[in-house]
């Protein structure tokens, strides 16, 4: 009887077990409901005393912990364990100021209890905030590993179909051309780690440039006797660079329009290029005229084929005919004398087809002759304009 309170056997302590399990929260919700101070005072040092009791006995056993002890204290965090750690020290230096109540009143340990027990709520609220956003974060991160993973298998099997479709393809496609391949894949490498390297040179050179730069600049700064001739020089650098640019617009006007005469100059043909195209001018109308001339022979022997063959036709059917009528024509004299009078008809159509024909054989002989007459000119004049270009050639 520390505080000046009988312990009850029986009910009274397994009314003060049951009051001990109950959480800090609704513990302190108890708190709030209308009840008599002393009921509340007599709770408090029941909870306080079980409470170090416990911790008295574990403290006796020299270390000895049971399975079920050791199991719930690595469950708990590290937080957690020094968190219990440190209001087991408070509650000892509590327990060590309650041992004198000559000093301090009931009420006054009461409040300290109360105050105490609060800060452990507002702590372990704390925590608990603490904790939940610790797991929605985790949460948070877990579905995003989730979704991170589901794109990486993804990609993995794509990238599987698209290894077995390139090996599928090696196995099928030829061995030199995918050794060119390679060579050309290896040539690409090389090319690019060449890239690389230069890129990284002309970085280091552009370094060292500006770093020059720098130096030069901060040269300039320091000798300030020095920096009107400079602006002078620099604004004469400016001056130059400016005529030294329209010169050089100018002088790239002046190339072009020189290339654009360079081409048209070399459009026109030369003499000797000229004397080329003349002859093969010539020679390709040699071959056209000889292929027009054997051309118009076979269609001359074809239409003289042709009429042949229809007068001889027309000879043939006549013959028919005449033999045909002959015997009927003979029979009587009428049918004679009419016989007669059809062959003389007859013969005096073929006279006049033939003076037509030897009429018409007179004009084409005329015409050929002229033909001639005008070839031979033709030919005189070429060879009188070959010797005048010989003679103007030398």
């Amino acid at each position: 009887r520390r505080y000046g309170f009988s312990r009850q056997p029986g009910k009274t302590e397994q009314a003060e077990d049951k009051k001990i399990v109950l959480p800090p929260g609704l513990a302190a919700a108890g708190k709030a409901e209308p009840c008599d101070e002393d009921d509340l005072q007599a709770a408090e040092e029941l909870r306080i005393k079980t409470l170090m009791t416990g911790m008295a006995a574990m403290a006796t056993e020299e270390g000895k912990l049971t399975a079920s002890t050791v199991g719930q204290i690595v469950g708990l965090q590290s937080d957690e364990i020094k968190q219990i750690v440190s209001e087991y020290a408070e509650k000892q230096s509590e327990l060590s100021a309650e041992e004198r109540p000559e000093r301090l009143g009931a009420a006054q340990q009461h409040r300290r209890k109360v105050a105490s027990l609060n800060k452990q709520i507002l702590q372990k609220n704390k925590l608990l905030e603490e904790l939940q956003a610790k797991c929605t974060d985790l949460q948070a991160k877990c579905t995003e590993a989730k979704k991170t993973l589901a794109e990486v298998k993804s990609y993995s099997e794509k990238l599987d179909k698209e290894l077995a479709a390139l090996e599928t393809i090696e196995s099928q496609a030829d061995s030199s051309i995918l050794q060119s391949l390679r060579a050309l894949v290896a040539m690409n490498e090389n090319l690019k780690s060449q890239e690389q390297e230069f890129k990284a040179h002309c970085r280091e050179e552009m370094e060292r440039l500006q770093q020059n730069i720098e130096n030069l600049k901060a040269e300039a700064v320091e000798n300030a006797e020095e920096q009107e001739p400079n602006k002078i020089i620099e604004q004469q650098y400016r001056t130059e660079k400016d005529k030294l640019q329209k010169i050089r617009l100018l002088l790239a006007r002046r190339n072009r329009e020189i290339a654009i005469l360079q081409r048209r100059i070399d459009e026109v043909p030369s003499r000797a290029e000229l004397t080329q195209y003349q002859k093969r001018f010539i020679e390709l109308y040699s071959q056209v005229s000889a292929t027009h001339k054997e051309t118009k022979q076979f269609f001359t022997l074809y239409n003289t084929l042709d009429d042949k063959k229809v007068y001889l036709e027309k000879e043939v059917n006549l013959l028919n005919s005449i033999h045909d009528n002959f015997h009927q024509a003979m029979a009587s004299s009428g049918s004679r004398e009419q016989f007669l009078r059809q062959m003389e008809q007859i013969v005096e159509g073929i006279k006049q087809n033939r003076m037509k024909m030897e009429k018409k054989k007179q004009e084409n002989k005329m015409r050929r002759d002229q033909l001639n007459d005008e070839y031979l000119e033709l030919l005189e004049k070429q060879r009188l304009y070959f010797k005048t270009v010989k003679e103007f050639k030398e």
